[in-house]
C-alpha cells in the first residue's frame, strides 16, 4: 500500500500536468507525512546530497560549452563540413544531417541540443532541395538521438553519479553504439534518398573553397576529441575537461570565427542556466524517490521477481529492454535514468550484465523516447522549428528509428559492442 500510494500520486501528478519534479517531491513528501512522519527532517538533506556531486558540475560546463558552439557559428561549419564529407558518395542533405548530429552530438552531448541547432539550419534547407517536410523533420529528429550517446554524454554523466561507473569508461561504452546508429541511419537515408531521388546533381569542386570548410570544421571535430581522450586517458577529470570545452568553445567564437558577440554571453549563459537548473532541480526531489523505494525494498523486489521467473537470460533482457522503452516514451530521460537505474541495477547484476553494458543499454533505449510521442522533447524541439504536429514529425522518423532498435538490441545481447573500447583503454 506505501508504494502503491508513492507511485500512484507520482503518475497522477504527472497526469494532470504537475512538472516532473515537483511529481517526484510531491509524492515523495505524502508518503513520508503519512507513513514516516519521523523522517521529513531528512529531506532537505536528500535534495542537497543528490546535487552535491563533483561529477554533476561537469553537467552545467558541458551546456554551456554547447551553446556556446552553437551561437558561436559551429552548427553551420559542422553542415558545410559534413556536404564535402558525403560527396564522394554523392550524397544529399539526408546524409549531411546525419552526420552532422553524429559531430554535433560529439560537442553538445545533448539531442533535445542537436534537434534545435542542426533543425533550424537543415529543416529549411532539406525542404528547399526537394525533400517532403515530414522526411526532413524525421531524419533531424531521429538522428540527434546520437547526441546523448556519442560521447560527451550529459546522460552519462547522471548514470555515473548513480552507478558509481567511470565516467570515462561510460564514454567509451556508448561509443561504437553511437557510431553504429549514425552509420546505418545513413546507409538507410542514401537506400531512400537514391530512390525517391532527392541526391543533388555533381556539383563543380572548389579547392578554396573545400580547404577553408574543412580547415574551420576540422577544429569543431576535434573537440570531442580532446574531450573523450583527455577522461579516458586521465589527462583531465570530467569536470576539468567540461571547463576546457568552455574555453575552447570561446575562442573559437570570439577569436576564429568571430560570431560570438559580448552581448550574446548573457543569453547563453541563461540559457545553459536554466537547462541546467532544471536538470538538477529533478535530480534532488527524485534522490527522495528514490530513496523511499530503497527504505520500500523495491529494487530487491524486482531483482528477486524477475531472477525466481526461472526462464532463460534472453528473455529477461528482452523484457526490460521492452520496459525501458516504455519508459522513455512516457518520462523524459533525466527522470528516467535517476528512477529506473536503481530499480534495475540488482536485476542486471544478478544475471551477469556489467554496469558498463546497462548504461550503455539505458543510454541507446531511453534516447529512442525522445523522438516517441507524447513527451518526446526532441519532437516538441523539432515541432517548435518546422511548425508540424508531433505525431507528422513521428511518422517521417518511424523507418530511421527502426536503426536505433536494432542497435539496441545488438547492445543488449552482444556485450562487446560496449565494453571492448573500454577494456582497450584499461578500465
Amino acid at each position: 500500500m506505501p508504494v502503491a500510494l508513492l507511485i500512484g500520486t507520482f503518475f497522477l501528478l504527472i497526469a494532470i500536468g504537475v512538472p516532473i519534479a515537483f511529481a517526484l517531491g510531491g509524492s515523495s513528501i505524502l508518503y513520508l507525512l503519512i507513513y514516516r512522519p519521523e523522517l521529513t527532517a531528512m529531506v532537505p538533506l536528500r535534495i542537497w546530497s543528490g546535487t552535491n556531486s563533483f561529477v554533476m558540475l561537469a553537467l552545467p560546463l558541458f551546456i554551456l560549452a554547447g551553446e556556446l558552439m552553437n551561437r558561436g557559428g559551429v552548427t553551420k561549419r559542422i553542415v558545410n563540413f559534413c556536404n564535402y564529407v558525403v560527396r564522394p558518395i554523392r550524397g544529399g542533405l539526408g546524409e549531411v544531417n546525419v552526420i552532422a548530429s553524429m559531430i554535433f552530438g560529439g560537442i553538445s552531448g545533448s539531442s533535445v541540443a542537436d534537434t534545435s541547432a542542426l533543425g533550424s539550419v537543415l529543416i529549411p534547407q532539406m525542404i528547399e532541395k526537394g525533400y517532403p517536410k515530414p522526411v526532413a523533420v524525421g531524419i533531424t529528429v531521429a538522428s540527434s538521438t546520437m547526441g546523448m550517446i556519442i560521447p560527451p554524454s550529459v546522460p552519462m554523466l547522471l548514470y555515473a553519479m548513480i552507478s558509481g561507473e567511470s565516467v570515462g569508461a561510460l564514454f567509451l561504452a556508448g561509443a561504437i553504439p553511437g557510431l553504429l546508429i549514425g552509420v546505418t541511419q545513413v546507409i538507410l537515408v542514401w537506400i531512400i534518398s537514391k530512390k525517391r531521388h532527392y541526391h543533388p546533381e555533381h556539383l563543380k569542386f572548389d579547392k578554396r573553397h573545400f580547404a577553408h570548410t574543412m580547415r574551420d570544421g576540422s577544429l569543431a571535430v576535434l573537440m570531442p576529441v580532446l574531450i573523450v581522450v583527455s577522461i579516458t586517458f586521465g589527462v583531465a577529470t570530467p569536470t576539468e575537461v567540461a571547463g576546457i570545452a568552455v574555453l575552447y568553445a570561446i575562442l573559437l567564437g570570439f577569436l576564429l570565427y568571430r560570431e560570438l558577440k559580448g552581448r550574446d554571453l548573457l543569453q547563453v549563459v541563461k540559457r545553459a542556466f536554466l537547462s541546467s537548473s532544471s536538470i538538477m532541480i529533478i535530480i534532488g526531489f527524485s534522490m527522495i524517490f528514490s530513496w523511499i523505494l530503497v527504505i520500500e525494498k523495491v529494487p530487491e523486489l524486482i531483482a528477486n521477481f524477475f531472477l525466481g521467473l526461472n526462464i532463460h537470460r534472453f528473455w529477461i533482457l528482452l523484457i526490460l529492454d521492452i520496459i525501458i522503452l516504455i519508459i522513455g516514451t512516457f518520462i523524459d530521460v533525466t527522470p528516467a535514468l535517476l528512477l529506473v537505474v536503481p530499480m534495475l541495477m540488482p536485476v542486471m547484476e544478478g544475471i551477469g550484465i556489467s554496469g558498463l553494458q546497462f548504461g550503455a543499454i539505458m543510454i541507446v533505449g531511453v534516447a529512442i523516447g525522445l523522438v516517441t510521442p507524447p513527451v518526446g522533447m526532441c519532437l516538441n524541439a523539432a515541432a517548435k522549428i518546422s511548425k508540424m504536429e508531433i505525431t507528422d514529425i513521428f511518422k517521417g522518423a518511424v523507418p530511421y528509428l527502426v536503426c536505433n532498435l536494432i542497435i539496441l538490441l545488438l547492445v543488449t545481447f552482444i556485450p562487446e559492442l560496449s565494453l571492448w573500447l573500454p577494456r582497450v583503454a584499461g578500465f
